[in-house]
């Protein structure tokens, strides 16, 4: 039996593709779980507690990980959620739509599409996201603002949820 570091490139790829699905399940299980026990409320509130903790410590291990520089503007902000678990477990795309204006839109969602297979409605994450992306773009660069431009409950058009991140001068 091989061992993971003997493995071959096109296999880590694989298996870092199935680690971040099954991150994604654990993630969407304990929610569902706190969900039916306590109601959405409390669940959400539990959620949002375990986001503001977990959302920087990600960005401080990417940073240590791959040389991210500390106050590194939204470039280092980029390149950042781009190697974020989240990145591949969902279809997303990062994208610069001015000088200084960077969006993150969220093509696919894997949470919202198990919802939906399991007839619950849409996860209101606004209140949960509107917590994960600031806290993980401050650990970035403490400069880095973030606003919501669509995420659930609002209407999302196309895709799911839709962020802006901007740098204060």
């Amino acid at each position: 039996m091989q061992e993971i570091s003997e493995l071959p490139r096109e296999d880590l790829l694989k298996l870092l593709e199935i680690y971040a699905k099954n991150w994604a399940a654990h993630d969407g299980c304990w929610f569902l779980a706190a969900e039916e026990k306590y109601g959405l409320e409390t669940a959400m509130m539990l959620d949002a507690a375990s986001w503001q903790r977990f959302a920087p410590i990600e960005a401080d291990r990417i940073k240590t990980a791959f040389g991210i520089p500390d106050h590194g503007g939204l470039p280092a902000l980029e390149q950042a959620l781009n190697l974020r678990m989240y990145s591949l477990a969902n279809r997303q795309e990062v994208l610069w739509t001015g000088k200084s204006v960077l969006e993150l839109r969220m093509i696919e969602c894997r949470a919202q599409h198990a919802r939906r297979r399991k007839g619950l409605r849409d996860f209101p994450c606004k209140q949960v996201s509107a917590i994960g992306f600031p806290g993980f773009a401050r650990a970035i660069d403490p400069a880095i603002e973030t606003a919501c431009l669509a995420c659930p409950p609002d209407p999302v058009g196309e895709g799911y949820c839709k962020w802006r991140f901007t740098k204060k001068e």
